[in-house]
């Protein structure tokens, strides 16, 4: 193909300074993704998500299109993923966990066994 060239060679000519900063950008938009990049990004179509979650695929796309869920049906995609979620209050003075979030699903999953 024509006009294509690997991204090495697009940024030969580039400053060091310039090459920080799209190397900064690149982490940060690494660790900022919407539920359906994450998705994406873990390799996982909606299909095999709602499989794991007993749900139908629409549902999955629903909750992927929400601005406001419930944290429970949140913990449950993420795990879904292969991952764990954690609440972090961030202030001006430090960041803390918060943990009761945790401690509910814990005792929830707890209910159901019995």
């Amino acid at each position: 193909m024509s006009g294509h060239r690997p991204f090495k060679e697009l940024t030969k000519g580039f400053s060091r300074e310039r090459k920080a900063r799209i190397t900064a950008s690149v982490s940060k938009l690494k660790t900022e993704m919407a539920l359906q990049e994450l998705r994406q990004a873990r390799e996982r179509s909606q299909e095999e998500l709602a499989r794991e979650l007993k749900v139908g695929q629409p549902a999955v796309a629903k909750l992927e299109r929400r601005t406001d869920m419930y944290v429970s049906n949140l913990r449950r995609y993420i795990e879904a993923l292969g991952g764990s979620l954690e609440i972090t209050a961030r202030f001006p003075e430090g960041s803390v966990n918060i943990v009761n979030f945790g401690e509910l699903a814990e005792t929830q999953s707890s209910r159901e066994k019995e």
